[in-house]
């Protein structure tokens, strides 16, 4: 049989080569589940963030809504205050009239009764 002086060194070399190749390989992999575990958990943590922050400006909007809801509020019941003071006075002031003037309050009540008459008929 012939052998080959060169065949048993050719073999250890791809083998050495194999084996720093695995070991390389093995490195990577290392390196690379590493760098994902630091993304994750960076990205961990800018969620956390955002969330922290979304739940601050929730809270500080709830907050203003109500101080405006308040005072909304609060503006509507002045108007409806005045509004009812207002509508006392013209009751008032139509009383008044009515006594001093009945005969006009009479003839003015039925012309516009006719004219609502005339526009209901079209």
């Amino acid at each position: 049989m012939n052998q080959n002086p060169f065949s048993n060194a050719g073999d250890t070399a791809v083998a050495s080569a194999a084996n720093d190749l695995r070991a390389a390989a093995n490195d990577f992999a290392k390196t690379t589940s590493e760098q994902a575990a630091n993304v994750k958990d960076r990205a961990v943590e800018t969620a956390n963030a955002l969330k922290a922050s979304a739940v601050h400006k929730a809270e500080q909007l709830k907050v203003v809504a109500t101080e405006k809801a308040t005072h909304v509020k609060e503006v509507a019941q002045q108007q409806w205050d005045e509004t009812r003071v207002r509508a006392r006075e013209i009751h008032v002031t139509a009383e008044d009239y009515i006594r001093q003037n009945p005969t006009k309050a009479v003839l003015g009540a039925l012309g516009v009764g006719f004219l609502i008459g005339l526009i209901v008929r079209r």
